[in-house]
């Protein structure tokens, strides 16, 4: 079985049940996926392929991305990701795969990155509540306020919550809910939102694979 898959992220839809309730969905283009590479235990000391998704023109790649994928017999991709899969699992170079290897997983956790919102002050970035906002009680309305000490600790400890550079980091949803496995379109249905903006490329990992794992 293999412990994941790649997708990207469409946007977001929502799906009726007979009795007129619905539920908010993210669609995914979950593949249809190339294996690039093969790693085996007797080789490289553990079992995965690495996928890739969507093909870019060859002129655009770089020389070992192009050598890359003609050592697969393959165009050279987008994105690539290495996926765990189980000891006995077979797969070839070139070979494509569908988002029929997600038809019986309920469950996944969703790794992207989040959409990136440039520099920010802390009522956008924390949550903070802000001053005063009549004119007469406050000058400062969005300032962060105190951040330190006097002479004693005589500095600003490390960590301390301040403006600065918000999102474009990774970003892993965990236990969402798989509602629809449309393999006629390669598309995945989530329950919810998941991290990233619409076109942005996620990694599908099966609530098997991530036990244990914080």
């Amino acid at each position: 079985m293999i412990a994941g898959f790649i997708g990207r992220k469409l946007g977001m839809s929502q799906v009726f049940a007979e009795d007129g309730t619905f539920t908010p969905v993210t669609v995914i283009q979950a593949g249809p996926c190339q294996v690039m590479q093969v790693k085996t235990p007797a080789r490289d000391g553990y079992a995965a392929v690495q996928l890739g998704m969507d093909d870019r023109k060859r002129k655009t790649a770089t020389k070992p991305a192009s050598g890359h994928a003609r050592a697969a017999k393959a165009e050279p991709k987008r994105f690539l990701r290495e996926i765990p899969v189980g000891a006995g699992e077979k797969f070839e170079l070139g070979q494509t795969v569908t988002v029929e290897v997600m038809q019986d997983v309920s469950v996944v956790d969703v790794i992207g990155t989040s959409k990136g919102r440039g520099f920010q002050g802390g009522m956008k970035r924390y949550g903070f509540k802000g001053h005063p906002a009549s004119h007469g009680a406050s000058k400062d309305h969005r300032a962060p306020g105190s951040i330190g000490g006097n002479t004693d600790p005589g500095h600003v400890w490390r960590g301390t919550r301040m403006a600065g550079h918000m999102g474009d980091a990774r970003v892993t949803t965990r236990n969402v809910k798989v509602v629809r496995v449309d393999m006629a379109r390669n598309l995945l249905l989530l329950k919810g939102a998941v991290p990233g903006h619409n076109g942005s490329y996620v990694i599908l990992r099966s609530r098997a694979c991530a036990k244990g794992k914080k």
